[in-house]
């Protein structure tokens, strides 16, 4: 992971244009995944708004041609296109060109092998790292370059999940941030009956507005300031890619990825009784409640998209989500998606009697959360050892450390985990209907984390 190129990450490849990624190195990752993949024959590519998505994937492909691999250029899309594309037209691989919610002089590559299930450090990232270093080329060859258009297709398959029938004329404000959002959702939005005002709709991967990423306050703003005109049911906001969406009820309430889990575990759970959720083990009580009230079966797992996609493949399970807003699907694959949430929550408004509000209120009641806090901090695997020192001593504590630390206790519960790329540490904390509890406690736990 990053021992030769800094941009390798643990689930993907991410730098700065073009000092850590370039269209150089993109043809030698082309290169270097053929090889990993020697019995790959096609891969499709697409890539993000940003401006230099188009030049990496001239690198990228031509590295794999000079493999003898034949590549299906997608244009731009959203990530989650790429893996319905991979899984759909049954590729040996595929490649999304994007670098998320980075700011615009990022860029990276997500990578998955045959039914889109991904490659990082530990299934296959670090070798394609090695190979695309070394430059010692086992395959050669002249494949062939074709464009394709996968918007219709991809809209279909999203609407065989939610039926356009399921869904009334909500009034719906979308955020799309100036990423590619906007152009799918002008694709999907006339064959539905929802009444959209939409935000930001015009792809621009300078991102003028800033960058789409509405786990930050100022990317709420617009949006915020729109809801509090009374005039809609709810709020989407979507990441640049798309494949992280984020809800507003129509009071103008940002609603933690958190509660969203649980709503759509009850979701899928009522239509399908019985089904396995994968859940992560940063705020739990919620799910775990949920889940256990409709007879389901709750797996916890770590963060982070390969360990969630690997677990569901492995129980068959049926949704799994993340408090971070990464929301899975079987019926994707077993990937992310920022549109199936959007159009289940607008099956749900449209189908029930209460408002997202009502629906989500009594949940937020019973388990309060802290959100997720940063913190700075030296030394993260240092800091996680002062924190146990001191909470793990406590009577009553449960010390679990699958991802980080978390320490449960009767009435409150926190999890800490370390960033995979960054010296930061993140914080999430959790009560029983307790709001004081939750300020004391998260208040207490930042005093020492930072001290």
């Amino acid at each position: 992971m990053g021992q030769y190129y800094p941009a390798f990450k643990a689930y993907d490849v991410r730098g700065v244009v073009p000092d850590e990624i370039n269209p150089n190195i993109a043809y030698r990752i082309g290169r270097a995944m053929s090889d990993h993949l020697p019995e790959a024959k096609r891969f499709c590519i697409g890539y993000d708004v940003r401006p230099s998505g188009p030049a990496l994937l001239e690198g990228l492909a031509k590295g794999m041609n000079d493999a003898g691999v034949d590549v299906l250029d997608l244009g731009v899309i959203g990530t989650e296109m790429m893996y319905f594309a991979t899984a759909y037209y049954k590729f040996d691989g595929g490649v999304m060109i994007t670098a998320s919610h980075n700011p615009t002089q990022y860029n990276g590559m997500k990578f998955v092998r045959t039914e889109s299930q991904p490659i990082s450090s530990d299934t296959g990232l670090d070798d394609i790292e090695e190979r695309t270093f070394k430059a010692k080329w086992d395959r050669s060859g002249h494949g062939s370059i074709e464009k394709k258009d996968i918007y219709d297709d991809f809209i279909a398959h999203l609407l065989t999940i939610v039926p356009p029938s399921d869904l009334k004329p909500l009034h719906v404000l979308l955020d799309a941030g100036n990423g590619g959002a906007g152009i799918v959702l002008e694709k999907l939005l006339p064959k539905t009956p929802l009444i959209a005002h939409k935000l930001l709709f015009k792809p621009d991967g300078t991102f003028p507005n800033g960058v789409p990423n509405p786990i930050l306050a100022e990317s709420r703003a617009g949006a915020e300031k729109e809801l509090k005109s009374g005039k809609y049911d709810f709020g989407v906001a979507w990441d640049g890619d798309f494949d992280r969406c984020f809800f507003y009820d129509g009071q103008a309430n940002f609603i933690e990825g958190y509660y969203i889990v649980g709503l759509l575990a009850h979701a899928i759970l009522t239509s399908f009784p019985g089904e396995t959720i994968i859940y992560d083990p940063r705020l739990t009580w919620n799910t775990l409640d949920i889940v256990a009230q409709l007879g389901g079966v709750a797996v916890r797992c770590k963060s982070g998209h390969a360990f969630i996609k690997e677990k569901m493949r492995q129980e068959n399970a049926i949704y799994g989500g993340e408090m971070s807003a990464h929301h899975y699907f079987r019926s994707h694959w077993y990937c992310d998606s920022g549109m199936i949430p959007f159009l289940i929550v607008s099956q749900l408004v449209s189908q029930g009697t209460e408002s997202l509000h009502d629906m989500l209120k009594a949940r937020i009641a019973k388990f309060p959360c802290s959100g997720e806090i940063n913190s700075s901090v030296p030394d993260v695997a240092a800091t996680l050892d002062k924190v146990e020192g001191v909470y793990g001593k406590i009577s009553g504590a449960v010390v679990d450390k699958l991802d980080g630390l978390s320490i449960d206790f009767p009435e409150w519960r926190f999890n800490l985990r370390g960033s995979n790329t960054e010296p930061v540490i993140r914080l999430n904390v959790e009560t029983r209907a307790n709001p004081a509890l939750l300020e004391d406690k998260t208040q207490e736990l930042l005093k020492l984390i930072r001290s």
